[in-house]
């Protein structure tokens, strides 16, 4: 026990230059395909709420998709599917997996902000001569944001987890680093263990950042 907890230690130092770029690799792929997934799921969330029937089914249909499949084969679509039509590298595939599986998820924390405004501020708009897009841009999106902020937050937390499934297309963030060591010296148990220290620590950073969010928000408010 006592040299295996040595042996844990001296990978995890050994290792600091590989997992420090799988660490960023990680970050990136999760912070551009949250950034997409938003856009994303601000358009289904709009369409849901659109009381055009068509529109709703349009944005059900996708949310039901993305619900109904897993993560890793939505990937794998993208991975091969895309590559069938343009050359598109690995890190634009996953991250174009990722961005339209949390778009799903996106697009409900949206809708919910949206329609937790009271009606009394589209009657404030209207009563101000603005129509229904205006209202909605200059008074219901801002205070709608402000509110999905948290769960965007916790979004952006399982997006990092969830983009441990990028090394299943080549892809060298913490979980590929890890899946690599493990093959090349046949201890896949020490080097997932630095992996999952390599995790916390972004985890936990992530959810120190969403919480002084949070606090200055209630400060705001």
């Amino acid at each position: 026990m006592y040299l295996n907890i040595i042996k844990f230690g001296e990978a995890l130092i050994e290792s600091r230059s590989l997992f420090a770029e799988a660490a960023w690799l990680t970050l990136k792929l999760t912070a551009i395909s949250i950034f997409i997934a938003i856009f994303i799921g601000l358009f289904f969330a709009l369409l849901k709420i659109s009381n055009i029937k068509v529109l709703e089914w349009i944005a059900n249909f996708y949310i039901f998709i993305v619900r109904g499949t897993p993560l890793i084969v939505q990937i794998f679509v993208f991975y091969y599917g895309l590559t069938e039509i343009a050359m598109i590298s690995g890190f634009w595939s996953a991250t174009l997996g990722l961005a339209f599986h949390n778009g799903a998820y996106i697009a409900e924390i949206f809708r919910g902000s949206i329609q937790s405004i009271g009606k009394g501020q589209n009657e404030a708009g209207r009563s101000l001569g603005m129509n229904r897009s205006q209202t909605m841009k200059r008074i219901i999106l801002p205070q709608a944001f402000r509110r999905a902020l948290p769960p965007l937050g916790n979004q952006f937390i399982i997006g990092l987890k969830d983009s441990s499934l990028a090394a299943f297309i080549g892809l060298t963030e913490i979980f590929g680093a890890a899946t690599t060591m493990g093959a090349n010296t046949f201890d896949y148990m020490t080097w997932l263990l630095v992996s999952a220290v390599y995790y916390l620590i972004l985890v936990f950073l992530l959810t120190l950042l969403v919480s002084f969010v949070e606090k200055k928000m209630a400060a705001s408010d």
